[in-house]
């Protein structure tokens, strides 16, 4: 574990600068910690603004920059504006990813540093990741997958970082709460992002919610299912699934799990 936390650094510090694509998630969040210990000020922080972001994201984002003391940079994003990005294909994530490390590259060449980074992971590299292709054309690097460095690892030297988001639940862009092919549009990510405001509100830890026209299914952590027994809370959050536009609201039995959308592409005959 230290050679991997050792390998990181160095190889941190044989830049000249970097530009950290930064989410406020476990992974982005704990190579900015370390990139800004080995560079100070020349890491520089870059989230992108959308609507695509689960609610509460960018102020958390804008929090942890300030609580590791590194320059954050916030971009509007624009994605949704991309026909190829709306249309919602197997392949969404590039043109979303196309246009942050577009946004990452220019303000590194502003900046004078040729280096842009993104909190890519080794266990990232076993699940369906479009985005991959679009950082490639961008030059963007992934030093926790050089560094050999798997979700556990970051957890654990998160923790041993105090860094608050240690045990965050994993985050993804309100996009991924659609089936493919389910055009994207404001109105659906509003929608969608009431629903897990309300939620969240309620304290629930782990969940999303799933758009599927005129119902959506609420998947939340095995471990909090228990809690939709009761009635108030599940009265709760059926009004306020209809009040953001939905005329059937279902839970998933199967409870959270990462990349539910793509088990499709998983279960597909060959």
């Amino acid at each position: 574990m230290d050679t991997k936390l050792e390998g990181l650094k160095e190889t941190l510090r044989e830049t000249d600068g970097v530009v950290v694509a930064f989410s406020g998630g476990v992974d982005s969040t704990f190579l900015l910690k370390v990139t800004h210990s080995v560079l100070g000020d020349r890491a520089v922080a870059l989230t992108a603004s959308s609507p695509t972001a689960p609610p509460g994201e960018l102020e958390a984002a804008q929090e942890l920059a300030r609580q590791i003391g590194c320059r954050h940079i916030i971009l509007d994003s624009h994605e949704l504006e991309n026909p190829a990005f709306a249309r919602n294909p197997v392949n969404r994530c590039y043109f979303c990813k196309d246009e942050l490390y577009r946004i990452c590259r220019s303000e590194a060449e502003r900046l004078g540093f040729s280096t842009v980074v993104d909190g890519t992971n080794l266990d990232d590299l076993k699940d369906h990741r479009p985005g991959l292709k679009a950082a490639k054309e961008w030059r963007v690097r992934h030093p926790l997958v050089e560094a050999r460095l798997t979700k556990a690892d970051i957890r654990q030297f998160s923790r041993e970082l105090n860094l608050p988001t240690w045990d965050k639940p994993a985050i993804a862009c309100l996009s991924s709460r659609f089936p493919y092919g389910v055009a994207i549009n404001m109105d659906r990510l509003e929608k969608i992002a009431a629903c897990e405001r309300f939620l969240r509100e309620l304290n629930f830890r782990q969940f999303r919610v799933r758009y599927h026209g005129e119902l959506v299914r609420i998947e939340v952590a095995p471990s909090e299912i228990e809690r939709l027994f009761d009635a108030a809370t599940r009265a709760a959050i059926v009004e306020r699934c209809q009040q953001a536009g939905f005329s059937f609201v279902t839970l998933d039995l199967q409870g959270y799990r990462t990349g539910s959308m793509n088990e499709p592409l998983r279960h597909k005959p060959s």
